[in-house]
């Protein structure tokens, strides 16, 4: 069995560690005023109303406000929802709360532009880094000869707050004589009321082998010790920032963010030693499964929030030493009109996909890395009929699917680097899920990302009424033929017409700077040119950078809504025009869902399936 050590050790984050906070100001030096009574604190008497409140549910940030350059800076803007507004202000000075103790300052940065990402931590109490060490040593003694698996996250954790209660006295706690204390005697009673009239809760007296501590200091500790021993170490909040998208250490130095709102960001915490950058590395790859060693440095796989992360171990092939990228993924999905809403497309580009996804109809999110191609199949995928059956395969678990009939399969694999599964048995890859979804009968097939041959077997499926949907990386459509006509996909190119439309996607800079994403055309695949020997294809919508709007250039001329669409809903060639008043209906159903405040993922996909089930989508001619 494990040692108690080895079951619960990880960084602490602290400065003796290696890891420490390089603060974009000076500190200023805070003697650890007694808060007992907040009327008396000169700064909190200047705090805006909503400030105060958070004061005193968390004291710690009262500590960080004192250390703060107030007199050149100014008290930082609480806001308690973040917006994508706030995005917009030139020097950022506000802080948002991350989670019920933890809460996040963005502080200009006028050197660079990337602006500091501070968390602010109950460990940031007076005291509590000073009784860490001495709390780790008493739940070493308390939990030697207890019998754990060092696996299980909820037995660890469960285990790890029964020793806190049992070991830590907290101020005011009727309860005491039922927590440990009792065993002591009379004597430890009496202790307890005297520390209970002194100051000695503040500091953590240390007596009979229990911890008396206030309320403050406790929650602090125990937030530190789960943090630590369950978490990720000073990565977690973090992983906690539901506006974060990328946390990346590119070695030695500082951590890097991408946020949805401030975009580029750089963190205060940074790796200063190669060892100890190391012994994180080592100890972050055991605490997700996946052991990580110079014979194999690499690892790819997932956080238990559903993370994507990717580590390199060892400098010999990562010149600035080891290092990690964590992708993050919402529990909740954005939806198609949270989409629209960002800018990415217009609620006419929408409803023209709507009207292909819902008819069935095979089509490819391209773009290149971060650009945004999961979201939108994500968001796309609300569109497909609600009673159909979807089978979706993926390597990295990434899609969300709102339909009840889901199959999710998963790729597994026998070496380290390159599934999710532990390695077990032989290897299960796309191809195999691929071939295998083709006898579920599916009436919808979504592939995670399609890269090598599975991709020959998803021209298959298509060919044989099966709708295919999947991520690809390619910048264009003339990118995109080139890749899946080559090896190792090799698709003839007069299978080509299978694949029916392509979203071409990408991360582009606006005049005023500010990165965003945009569709810059949505295509629509009409068939092998014979005369010409390439593939066909009209750019239905187009995004013009000059007004950052989308253009319908398709608009009377479509192939794909009068030859496939219209002619499969029985359509009249003098009426097709219907089909196209078909996309300006659908545009105001969801710029009027837009203004009622129906956004959210779910709630969005279960009004769309109620508007089909009343049949208020039937194209009437």
């Amino acid at each position: 069995m494990d040692s108690i050590e080895d079951k619960l050790s990880l960084e602490n984050g602290q400065s003796n560690t290696g890891v420490y906070a390089n603060f974009p100001f000076k500190p200023k030096k805070y003697d650890g005023h007694d808060h007992s009574n907040l009327k008396t604190c000169n700064l909190y008497k200047l705090l805006p109303p909503e400030v105060k409140a958070e004061v005193e549910k968390n004291l710690h940030l009262l500590e960080y406000l004192h250390i703060l350059p107030i007199d050149t800076m100014g008290i930082p803007r609480y806001v308690p929802k973040l917006e994508s507004k706030h995005g917009d202000i030139e020097s950022p000075n506000l802080i948002y709360k991350v989670s019920e103790q933890c809460y996040v300052h963005i502080y200009p940065n006028k050197n660079d532009v990337r602006n500091f990402y501070i968390p602010i931590e109950p460990i940031l109490l007076t005291g509590a880094g000073s009784l860490i060490k001495e709390l780790e040593i008493k739940l070493v003694d308390y939990l030697t000869g207890i019998d754990f698996d060092p696996e299980d996250v909820e037995e660890k954790e469960r285990i790890l707050r029964a020793a806190l209660d049992d070991i830590c006295i907290i101020e005011g706690d009727k309860n005491v004589q039922k927590r440990g204390v009792k065993a002591e005697g009379s004597g430890a009673k009496k202790i307890f009321n005297k520390l209970a009239k002194s100051s000695s809760f503040l500091k953590g007296e240390k007596k009979d082998n229990h911890i008396y501590l206030s309320k403050e200091l406790y929650d602090a500790l125990r937030y530190s010790i789960i943090r630590d021993k369950i978490g990720l170490g000073f990565l977690d909040p973090y992983i906690n920032d539901s506006h974060i998208e990328d946390i990346t250490c590119n070695g030695l130095g500082p951590i890097f963010i991408e946020h949805k709102v401030f975009k580029g960001l750089r963190s205060i915490i940074e790796f200063n030693d190669n060892d100890v950058l190391n012994r994180y590395i080592v100890r972050l790859a055991e605490r997700i499964g996946k052991p990580i060693t110079f014979k194999d440095p690499i690892v790819d796989s997932t956080l238990p929030d559903g993370s994507r992360i990717n580590i390199v171990y060892g400098n010999d092939i990562s010149k600035n030493g080891s290092n990690f990228t964590i992708r993050k993924f919402s529990e909740t999905p954005f939806s198609i009109l949270q989409i629209i809403k960002s800018g990415t497309m217009s609620y006419s580009v929408a409803a023209y996909i709507w009207i292909l996804v819902s008819e069935g109809l095979s089509g490819f999110i391209c773009g290149e890395t971060a650009s945004g191609k999961t979201t939108t199949l994500n968001g796309i995928t609300a569109f497909v009929n609600p009673d159909s059956k979807i089978v979706s395969i993926e390597d990295t678990p990434e899609l969300q699917i709102p339909h009840k009939n889901w199959t999710r399969e998963m790729t597994r694999g026998s070496t380290r680097g390159g599934a999710i599964g532990e390695g077990s048995g032989s290897d299960v890859t796309m191809f195999d899920l691929l071939k295998a979804a083709l006898r579920q009968r599916p009436n919808y097939i979504m592939v995670g990302e399609i890269r090598g041959v599975e991709g020959n077997v998803a021209f298959q499926a298509m060919q044989t009424g099966h709708p295919v949907m999947s991520t690809f990386h390619a910048a264009t459509v003339e990118k995109l033929i080139q890749r899946v006509t080559a090896e190792p996909i090799s698709i003839p190119k007069t299978y080509m017409d299978n694949l029916n439309f392509v979203i071409i996607q990408s991360a582009v800079r606006r005049p005023d700077g500010k990165l965003v994403r945009r569709v810059l055309s949505v295509n629509e695949l009409v068939g092998y040119n014979p005369d010409k020997g390439g593939i066909s294809f009209i750019e239905a919508f187009s995004w013009d950078p000059v007004t950052d709007t989308h253009v319908f250039n398709a608009m009377g001329s479509s192939y794909l809504l009068e030859q496939k669409i219209a002619t499969r809903l029985g359509i009249p060639g003098k009426k097709k025009r219907v089909i196209y008043d078909e996309i300006e209906k659908r545009a105001k159903i969801l710029e009027r869902l837009d203004k009622e405040g129906i956004v959210n993922y779910y709630d969005f996909f279960d009004t769309i399936a109620k508007i089909t089930k009343h049949g208020m989508l039937r194209i009437q001619f």
